[in-house]
């Protein structure tokens, strides 16, 4: 039997790409995602794309719930995952910049709230796909830093987006109550001005003043030092901008988290095409389904769950690009004004703006908008700063390979052999199996404490039955990582089953098994070990919890059969039964076929 390692299962999530020649910052660069589920994903995905003249191949059609709200599991499976095959099936990690969502994409990851919370934005989540495709290590609990992050910075400290230093996606989303107002939100996009003026309405606090406060004003200051803005820019903390403001290309305020706008109810805004705005609310991204007729924010009556301000109630009024959030963000993971106006007139695109402006990703964010809206944009970036030359030694993009070498994951190992075991893995996930193994031994040969390339060795030396190459590379590995559970656990199951290594096997397996705290394929290795010693009472409460735990296991389920069979436990017939199900080829073999008699007979069947 093979024994497929963590490594193996990592291989085949990797996705890396060749460069393809691309206009800057273009369609080229944008990948479309539409939900087929959603009749209203599959009108807007379809709008945009021709609006736009997104590519066909720049397409990605999920099967994913139609809901705001998805688990974990579910959004790697149905929407990470299908985005990750498309990016290794088109090789686009480098080329795409944006990943555009449309409007029927579950908004929200579920999970715990607070500050270490794991609840998050689909979008948000999404942004740190590339960076995962480096292999680095992404924490669940509570925000990552965005890379892309500006901080208040002089005029001309900012630059367009690239892969060359941040290893993240730019994600938005086509939202809003209805396909109608969606299609405006494009068409607006498509077609910005640069007219218009920027009202950022404070509230009244007394005391001590907010952050959020703070930054509306810093952000006055900032947009009056552009030339041409110092008197298309309204700071009001005085509470009395509750009324009617037109013309505007740029909104920030507090929501109806402001008393001013509580009482009255609504503001009318009017927006010009290429209009950014965003609010200090908590859930304002929370859905965008379309409230009751007559609901307003601030008032006792909720809607999705509270009485907060709608994201889409922006989208409605006729902005372009609106931020808000799916949950709970805090203060100080709010998109900063002080960032984003003055990155979005120096000229920056609506989705850089918006980005440059986010303090961290994996978090609450949602942003709505064309991402190539850039009416401020003076000079397009050349093709080789979005695409760079294919390293020599992995035949990867520049770029991928750089952010590559310099994950964490590589340790102090040597560039060249990491750069080789990154080739291994990119041949591999396309199922160049001799081109991957020489990759992965040369790595080896090129610095002999690569454990990856060793854990890859060993798994294809198991798939075409070489158990001595295997032993000697999981041994190698054990060698270097003494706790290593994956090779501890290979390496028992190859001595105990095919070399009569049963004895030495036994500490190994024993040892992964309490490493690793019961995993149910580590337990039916240690089960196995101990029943090919003959210790079958030992054996059998180990092998009974981990064929429960996996029951389509046919491996499992037929050692589970021979223990349970040794000690007469009743459970051994259903076992096997299972087991031939799972595996019908397991019917062949006169070893099952001999059990199952001899249980069946005894079974009075």
């Amino acid at each position: 039997m093979t024994r497929r390692t963590t490594v193996l299962i990592w291989l085949c999530f990797i996705a890396f790409c060749l460069p393809l020649s691309a206009r800057a910052q273009s369609a080229q660069n944008v990948l479309v995602v539409i939900n087929e589920a959603s009749p209203e994903s599959r009108e807007v995905g379809d709008y945009y794309v021709q609006k736009r003249h997104i590519p066909t191949e720049n397409i990605i059609r999920l099967q994913a719930p139609v809901s705001d709200e998805v688990d974990r599991a579910t959004y790697q499976s149905r929407i990470e995952s299908p985005i990750a095959t498309w990016m290794s099936s088109h090789t686009a990690w480098d080329r795409i910049l944006y990943i555009v969502l449309t409007k029927g994409v579950p908004l929200r990851i579920s999970g715990n709230s607070g500050q270490n919370g794991t609840i998050a934005s689909v979008d948000s989540e999404l942004a740190l796909l590339y960076r995962k495709m480096t292999g680095a290590l992404i924490v669940l609990n509570g925000p990552i830093k965005n890379p892309y992050y500006a901080e208040p910075t002089p005029q001309g400290g900012l630059r367009p987006f690239t892969h060359e230093k941040h290893d993240i996606f730019l994600v938005t989303r086509l939202d809003g109550f209805t396909v109608a107002q969606v299609k405006g939100l494009i068409d607006r996009g498509s077609a910005p001005s640069r007219d218009g003026q920027i009202v950022l309405d404070g509230r009244i606090e007394v005391g001590t003043q907010t952050a959020g406060n703070a930054w509306l004003e810093r952000a006055a200051a900032a947009i009056g030092r552009i030339n041409g803005w110092k008197d298309r820019v309204t700071l009001d903390t005085g509470g009395k901008r509750a009324g009617r403001d037109t013309d505007l290309l740029g909104y920030y305020s507090w929501g109806s988290n402001d008393m001013v706008i509580q009482a009255a109810g609504s503001v009318d805004l009017e927006f010009v095409p290429g209009a950014l705005a965003a609010m200090f609310v908590s859930s304002d991204a929370r859905t965008f389904r379309q409230p009751p007729e007559g609901w307003r924010p601030g008032t006792k009556t909720e809607f999705a769950g509270t009485n907060q301000s709608l994201t889409g109630e922006l989208v409605k009024q006729g902005v372009t690009g609106a931020a808000g959030h799916v949950a709970e963000p805090f203060l100080a993971a709010a998109i900063r004004p002080d960032v984003l106006f003055p990155a979005y007139l120096s000229g920056l695109n609506l989705a850089e703006a918006f980005y440059a402006a986010m303090p961290y990703l994996s978090w609450q964010t949602v942003v709505l908008g064309d991402p190539l809206c850039a009416p401020f944009r003076m000079k397009p970036l050349d093709p080789s700063q979005i695409e760079s030359a294919v390293d020599p030694i992995t035949q990867l993009p520049g770029f991928f390979t750089q952010h590559r070498v310099q994950s964490p994951t590589r340790g102090n190992i040597k560039v060249d052999a990491w750069k080789l075991m990154t080739r291994g893995e990119w041949l591999a996930s396309r199922g160049e199996a001799a081109k991957a193994r020489d990759a992965f031994e040369r790595a080896t040969v090129a610095d002999d404490r690569l454990v990856a390339g060793h854990m890859a060795l060993a798994a294809m030396a198991q798939a075409r039955s070489d158990w001595d190459e295997a032993i000697a590379r999981l041994r190698k590995v054990v060698a270097q990582q003494p706790n290593n559970i994956a090779a501890l656990n290979d390496l028992a199951y190859l001595l105990a089953e095919y070399k009569n290594g049963a004895s030495e096997a036994l500490l190994l397996a024993s040892k992964a098994y309490q490493l690793s705290k019961g995993v149910p394929v580590i337990a039916d290795t240690y089960a196995w070990t101990l029943h090919l010693l003959g210790r079958q009472a030992d054996a059998a409460p180990i092998i009974r919890q981990a064929a429960k735990a996996l029951p389509g296991n046919a491996d499992v389920q037929w050692h589970a059969a021979v223990i349970l069979a040794a000690v007469d436990d009743a459970g051994a017939l259903a076992a096997l039964e299972a087991a031939m199900k799972a595996k019908p080829a397991l019917n062949e073999r006169a070893d099952v076929r001999a059990l199952r008699s001899r249980l069946l007979q005894k079974s009075g069947k």
